[in-house]
Order: C-alpha cells, then sequence, then structure tokens
C-alpha cells in the first residue's frame, strides 16, 4: 500500500533519505556528521514547505510498516523547496550554501525513492515510481524526471525499463547524474 506520509513519518524517512543521497544531505542542512544530517533532516520532513517535507512524500507500507518513500515537487517550486535549507545553513555558518538546482521548470521532478534495505528487489520501488507519476498526472503535471547517479547501473535500468530516457547530465556534490526524463499522458 501507499499513503500519503504525515509528520510522524520523519524518523523512518529521515534516515532512508540519506542513504539516499548522502553527503547532499550534510550540504542542505549544514551538518558535518551524518546523525546530525539525519536530525535535521527529520526536522525538516515534519514541517512543510521544503524539498524534504512530508507534504511532498508518499510512503510504502507492508502489512502495517513504512518500507520506502519517494519524495516530490513540482520543478518551478525548486527556489521556495530550497529556500529553507539556505536560510539554514546560513544562519548556521554565516554563509548561503550554493545549491544546484536539479529540476527544471516545466516537469515534476523525484527528488528520492527508496526502500529499505530488508525489502528491496520486492518490486516496492517500482510501485513507488508508479505511485509518484500518478500523482503528477493527478496534478495536470505531462512531464516527470528524476536524476540517477551515472555509477548507479541498476537503478538506471529500472528507470529506463519504464519509460524513462536520459535527457542531460548535471554534477552535485561531485557526483555525475544523469536527467532522465518521461512524458505523461494527462487526461484532460
Amino acid at each position: 500500500m501507499i499513503r500519503k506520509a504525515e509528520p510522524t513519518d520523519a524518523a523512518f524517512a529521515a534516515p532512508l533519505i540519506y542513504e539516499a543521497i548522502g553527503d547532499i544531505a550534510n550540504m542542505l542542512t549544514g551538518a558535518k556528521e551524518a546523525d546530525e544530517a539525519i536530525r535535521m533532516m527529520g526536522e525538516f520532513f515534519a514541517q512543510k514547505n521544503n524539498r524534504l517535507s512530508y507534504k511532498n512524500a508518499l510512503i510504502a507500507m507492508d502489512e502495517g510498516v513504512p518500507v520506502g518513500l519517494a519524495l516530490f515537487y513540482h520543478g518551478s517550486q525548486t527556489e521556495a523547496m530550497d529556500q529553507p535549507f539556505v536560510d539554514h545553513v546560513q544562519q548556521l555558518t554565516g554563509k548561503a550554501p550554493r545549491i544546484v538546482k536539479e529540476a527544471k521548470d516545466d516537469e515534476f521532478y523525484l527528488d528520492t525513492v527508496v526502500v529499505s534495505d530488508a525489502c528491496r528487489g520486492k518490486g516496492i520501488g517500482k510501485k513507488l515510481l508508479e505511485a509518484f507519476e500518478k500523482e503528477g498526472e493527478r496534478r495536470g503535471h505531462d512531464r516527470v524526471a528524476l536524476l540517477v547517479d551515472e555509477e548507479n547501473g541498476r537503478a538506471r535500468q529500472l528507470y529506463e525499463s519504464i519509460g524513462y530516457r536520459q535527457d542531460g547530465t548535471i554534477m552535485l556534490n561531485g557526483h555525475l547524474f544523469s536527467h532522465m526524463v518521461k512524458e505523461l499522458t494527462v487526461l484532460v
């Protein structure tokens, strides 16, 4: 089952998000250590109006237990979704972070999709991707996008198998990512 996230999902979501985005979490939060970044991401997850917010998330459940999540937002909202991180890091360090824009303004963007280690290989990630695409269609968007690390061949194969195609690359925190897109059929 896939459901909308709640603020109370933060304790589950934050470590999983950190696993998926790694040092990008440190950049977003200004934290030097993983545990501090995870704590801060949990705080952001429980809030509204940022890229990690529960308002932008779906949770995959298995027998009443959360096992995966998807985070998303529209590319035109990137600056607003990132502003809480800029403000936080600037207050913490005195310097505004340089957050690279991952999404284009005309796409519904999948920021993160991740499944708990013990539940991988069961099709949960694919169900989260389908739910993300349906959410995009429900909101009237005709294009979805995501990034995949150039070194993550398994994820790339999954995305290609369900219709995503690469349309460019982007460098984030020293990692090269493929920007992949998929056109949706939006019923009017």
